[in-house]
């Protein structure tokens, strides 16, 4: 689906309605812009950040990747010294 608006002379873009309620963008939402060097994205941003990143990482233990990290690099090292 492409759905086309067109910016004002203020710089206003007026968000497809339809777009609004799929993505759940009401007002006071913040967004971002993003650019992908030649595709500008505007990405809803959550009201609660912490909420949707709470347990993002669960049952992922950061010391034991670091740890495996540091083992590869190691090996790397004894191939290429």
């Amino acid at each position: 689906m492409v759905q086309t608006a067109k910016v004002s002379q203020k710089g206003w873009l007026v968000i497809p309605s339809e777009l609004r309620k799929k993505y759940g963008i009401h007002p006071g939402t913040r967004v971002a812009f993003v650019d992908y060097g030649g595709v500008l994205s505007l990405v809803p941003l959550p009201d609660n950040p912490d909420k949707v990143a709470k347990g993002f990482l669960q049952g992922y233990n950061l010391v034991d990747a670091l740890l495996a990290s540091r083992r590869e690099e190691r090996a790397r090292e004894d191939i290429h010294p």
